[in-house]
């Protein structure tokens, strides 16, 4: 038998920061201002962390069998819920690929020199559709058609732009040139304080009047999601349960470095009124390259960024929905959902996620501010995943008691009360984050705050819904058969 391969402590952190960090949240921090350090740090301690802690476990526990969160929660608990699990991960994928595919948009217009279309609603929504089938027909072609472009797009696309935009900002502060940061409008008390005198100076701590003032936190907390995709690697480490820990840390402090220097890199070159959702990074490269005479290089890092962006997408769009595959195998979902084409892909299930993905990138097309209609998306697509990440908590919580003999090669350290502990105050984080989630952010013009809410609530209703009328109408279906086979023949 072949000796299993272990990996690394410093692998497996990078294999998560690798998941976690995306250029595309930089401009939503930076909009935060010095205010971003209480949204990183919370995101960081109060869910990343945990979250990594409680995935490992579930994960090394469950190792030997398909289905991921589904078989965690189904074992926690019961198959409907379980099932909910695994499509509310899958289902909150497909509602991020329009905002990650927004971004590469808005990177595209930098590139080709018009970047006024990087706020076309019609384009961005086009743009979207075209390269999301556009990058479901390379996926059908199997794994190693894509395989070499989701690693390369990581370091080109992601970790280089990241990188440069931090050196820019040392560059434009050496330079003598006027930092943005110190510029902030006093209308904006979420992020500045008007003393006595009248002088402006950037908050530390975010002014709350009301749930809106701390909106982005949702947005903000969905960037460190993704961190359970490598918790099933614990069991590979030579020595699980000093190593996983030092690994999350570790992948931590990256992901804490690279979000908190690239925000702030923003935040220093751009003026506070330019900070765009959809294209703020590329204002940030344009304004810097512009100074230095080098313009051409936004063009440059547009087509990078882009590519990154892609990549990203071409790196997801199959992963989650093998779980559903998973499913359909064990009978959760209709047979028709099982077939997969000659390359072993999923094809019905890509299918179905393409045209949902086409329905929600006419977002774009229908609202009036291609940043609102990111944000909305983002807020939607956090809801979801929180929902998810609830039900791993409890299902850690509760295997410790049900299935208390189950061999886990890692363990949450503390025994049950450190489980109810980081799993505890993991639940109540992600908690108060899914209520954030309802409320429209102030720093954004969306309109009717309450079509806001109800946009939110009712997309949040109809997703939530959808697994369990589907797994309650597979059982009755399911029953309905095994009656039929075990009914004596006439």
């Amino acid at each position: 038998m072949a000796k299993q391969k272990n990996i690394t402590t410093t692998q497996l952190a990078l294999m998560t920061a690798a998941a976690v960090i995306s250029l595309r949240g930089l401009p939503m921090m930076a909009q935060e201002e010095l205010t971003m350090f209480f949204y990183i740090f919370f995101a960081t301690f109060l869910f990343l962390i945990p979250a990594a802690l409680v995935g490992a476990e579930l994960g090394s526990a469950f190792a030997d069998r398909g289905g991921g969160v589904y078989t965690w929660v189904k074992e926690a608990f019961n198959r409907h819920l379980g099932f909910s699990a695994i499509f509310l991960q899958w289902i909150q994928n497909v509602v991020w690929y329009p905002t990650v595919l927004g971004f590469a948009a808005a990177s595209i217009a930098y590139m080709i020199g018009v970047p006024a279309l990087a706020q076309n609603g019609l384009y961005v929504g086009l743009f979207s559709i075209a390269m999301y089938w556009c990058a479901t027909l390379v996926t059908l072609r199997g794994t190693s058609a894509i395989s070499g472009i989701t690693s390369k797009g990581f370091l080109i696309g992601t970790v280089l732009p990241g990188i440069v935009v931090i050196v820019m900002a040392v560059i434009w502060m050496a330079g003598g040139n006027e930092i943005a940061l110190k510029e902030i409008p006093a209308t904006v008390s979420q992020v500045v304080n008007v003393d006595a005198a009248q002088h402006v100076h950037p908050r530390l701590f975010p002014h709350i009047t009301g749930m809106s003032d701390i909106a982005f936190l949702a947005g903000i907390l969905l960037l460190f999601a993704g961190v359970e995709v490598h918790a099933v690697h614990a069991p590979e480490l030579k020595k699980p349960q000093t190593q996983f820990p030092r690994a999350m840390f570790l992948a931590a402090l990256i992901s804490f470095g690279l979000f908190t220097l690239g925000a702030l890199a923003v935040a220093i070159i751009t003026p506070y009124d330019q900070i765009n959702l959809q294209s703020g990074l590329f204002t940030t490269f344009q304004i810097v390259f512009d100074r230095y005479h080098v313009g051409w290089l936004s063009n440059v890092m547009g087509l990078l960024v882009a590519f990154g962006a892609l990549a990203g997408v071409m790196s997801w769009i199959s992963g989650p929905s093998r779980g559903l595959l998973w499913t359909a195998r064990d009978g959760a979902l209709p047979c028709f959902l099982q077939k997969t084409n000659k390359n072993g892909v999923q094809i019905n299930i890509l299918i179905i996620q393409g045209c949902i993905v086409t329905l929600l990138s006419s977002l774009y097309i229908v609202m009036s501010d291609v940043s609102v209609a990111f944000f909305l998306l983002s807020a939607l697509t956090v809801g979801l995943y929180l929902i998810m990440y609830m039900m791993m908590y409890a299902a850690g919580i509760r295997l410790r008691y049900t299935q208390p003999k189950l061999i886990r090669s890692y363990r949450v350290p503390g025994g049950n009360t450190g489980m109810w502990l980081i799993g505890g105050v993991g639940f109540l984080a992600v908690l108060f984050s899914f209520v954030v989630t309802f409320f429209p952010p102030s720093q954004l013009p969306v309109g009717s705050p309450a079509m806001y809410t109800w946009l939110v609530v009712t997309g949040t209703v109809v997703f939530l819904s959808i697994p369990f009328i589907i797994s309650f109408a597979m059982d009755r279906r399911n029953a309905r058969k095994s009656a039929a086979k075990a009914a004596p023949k006439a």
